[in-house]
């Protein structure tokens, strides 16, 4: 069982990433890790944001939303490595913390994106 399940977050990233891109943002990283931490996507939207994903997909809310999964060691863990990013880019433009969260719908897999959902 825990192919379907790995299969299906990698769907999730797929759509999340296909979701942004068509909205406009520019892929920076996928999978990015430093330590113990893991940025699902990292997204530039022009030249003065970029944005930290956490992707979240459940094959149902039987048993809580997908965004309610994202808890607080996890926030430490991205920004933690945000720091590294912004580091290593010699960024100097504003960032912003996302989830976007992915649910199975009638016609594939419903997207919610939480802009600016922590700090």
């Amino acid at each position: 069982m825990l192919f379907p399940a790995h299969q299906l977050g990698s769907d999730g990233e797929d759509a999340a990433l296909q979701y942004l891109l068509e909205r406009g943002y520019a892929l920076v990283h996928r999978n990015y890790r430093y330590r113990r931490a893991e940025v699902d996507l990292i997204v530039r939207k022009g030249a003065y944001l970029l944005v930290f994903v956490e992707v979240k997909t459940r094959s149902s809310a039987q048993y809580g939303y997908p965004e309610e999964f994202v808890t607080e060691r996890k926030r430490q863990l991205l920004r933690i490595a945000s720091e590294q990013v912004q580091e290593e880019l010699q960024w100097r433009g504003d960032i912003r913390f996302d989830i976007i969260a992915l649910t199975p719908a009638a016609t594939g897999l419903r997207v919610e994106h939480f802009e600016d959902a922590f700090f």
